[in-house]
């Protein structure tokens, strides 16, 4: 469809999802964008699969959006790869591709991990950010906030979106998952109904006033959308932002819809409506979910047989150097396998990012693999896909963190996709011997299984 309204003299704004396309194809499409002239991507994880033909199709998430935007850094620059003769670099393309942030989340837990997220995508190349869709004009603010406070120089996009009932009544029940709709707002736009339009007016001009505070917050711009709306609808809702514009402040009353018993990161400002430019102290808020025992003796594992310099460390890596290439390697394998099965529901890539998360498998217990935070669907602390039956493991991985105030490690270090070269294999052995992506980061940060 890009494609098609480039041809139409309109530059399009491609979103570009991670769910249905491994590395592969993702790179194939790209370029296939890039011959047809188009630049400019919103690179986001993607919702879960929904039925279809024959039932549910298999999901993907080979690739994280940090990866892809990583990738797409990397064909600006012009794609290195090895060839038979050596190093083969590809043509430079010129992307201008941004990310996605969520402020609307319910939960401390949640909201740092989005945060955190934040940071690794401009990291990797994120050259602006949309936030996701809510009513809060202060989450509106504390977005705008935390990035100036983080000294993230990449522009700010605001997201308005023309809301009607049936769609509203749909992200009320968390069926648009990461789109907040609060109940005083769906019985708000409920009542509008009755209006002799319908309510189309009031949505014009609901967006108008969430257009005036987005600007009058520093916002560099805004992203309008909705379903079956007319050029002419985006062009009123311009007009009328502008002329509101200069009592925008006047107008944060009318985005009064905070979640219940929300989390903000930043203390609020009585005066204004919005927020003081001083972060809440995070220790008088509680987190959601309590350590697990496993967690415990996890670390001290860890500590013992994987960090540089510890008692076990040089042990296991002259075993590891024994052990690799004999028959003894696959009964190594193997019980390794049975022992995290057992305790992490292994799924034996081989490339093992349990330390990244707090001892909680991305590859088996977050159903679309995100090594590097959460996704922005989660609700009320909860996995998009499994909601209200499993939380989301980056709140989990907060929350036993948090204990130990380490927390932030959720933000360091951006974690690579699988290697699938080392599928089936031993990770531990893949550790010691340097093959695997925490041993390549080891002089960094600890590195471990």
């Amino acid at each position: 469809m890009g494609t098609e309204i480039k041809k139409m003299g309109i530059e399009p704004l491609v979103h570009l999802t991670c769910k249905d396309k491994n590395r592969s194809s993702i790179e194939s499409q790209l370029y296939a964008l890039d011959r047809a002239g188009v630049r400019n991507l919103l690179v986001m994880t993607g919702d879960y699969p929904v039925s279809g033909y024959m039932g549910r199709p298999s999901p993907v998430f080979d690739l994280d959006p940090i990866h892809v935007l990583q990738l797409i850094s990397e064909m600006n620059k012009g794609l290195e790869y090895p060839g038979p003769k050596g190093i083969i670099r590809q043509q430079k393309c010129d992307f201008f591709a941004g990310a996605v942030v969520s402020p609307f989340k319910a939960t401390e837990a949640e909201q740092m991990a989005q945060y955190y997220k934040l940071k690794k995508k401009i990291e990797a190349g994120a050259q602006f950010i949309v936030t996701q869709l809510g009513y809060d004009a202060r989450k509106i603010h504390e977005t705008f906030l935390f990035m100036k406070q983080s000294g993230f120089n990449v522009p700010i996009v605001g997201n308005i979106y023309i809301l009607p009932y049936g769609a509203a009544n749909k992200m009320n029940r968390n069926g648009l998952p990461g789109n907040v709709v609060t109940d005083k707002l769906l019985a708000d736009i409920d009542q509008e109904r009755n209006n002799s339009d319908k309510g189309v007016q009031a949505r014009i001009l609901r967006a108008a006033r969430m257009y005036a505070i987005i600007k009058g917050i520093g916002f560099n711009g805004v992203h309008i959308g909705g379903h079956n709306i007319k050029y002419e609808q985006v062009e009123e809702i311009i007009r009328q932002g502008e002329a509101l514009a200069p009592q925008w402040t006047e107008l944060i009353k009318y985005f009064d819809y905070p979640m219940k018993n929300g989390f903000y990161y930043f203390e609020f400002d009585p005066k204004t409506g919005l927020n003081k430019e001083k972060p809440i102290d995070p220790q008088t808020v509680e987190t959601a979910g309590k350590p697990e025992i496993f967690y415990g003796i996890s670390r001290f594992f860890h500590m013992l047989m994987f960090e540089p310099g510890k008692k076990l460390y040089g042990i296991m890596k002259a075993i590891s150097g024994k052990i690799a290439g004999s028959k003894l390697e696959n009964i190594f394998h193997k019980l390794e396998y049975l022992t995290k099965v057992l305790i992490f529901n292994c799924r034996d890539c081989g490339d093992c990012a349990l330390i990244d998360v707090a001892y909680l498998c991305p590859m088996s217990q977050c159903p679309k693999n995100q090594r590097n935070g959460a996704c922005g669907g989660s609700y009320q602390g909860w996995c998009e896909v499994y909601p209200f039956k499993k939380q989301c493991i980056y709140v989990r991985a907060y929350a036993r963190l948090k204990k130990y105030a380490q927390e932030k490690q959720l933000e360091q270090n951006i974690v690579p996709p699988c290697n699938w070269d080392l599928h089936q294999s031993s990770s531990w052995l893949n550790f010691y011997l340097g093959k695997d992506h925490n041993a390549k980061k080891q002089d960094n940060s600890p590195a471990g299984k």
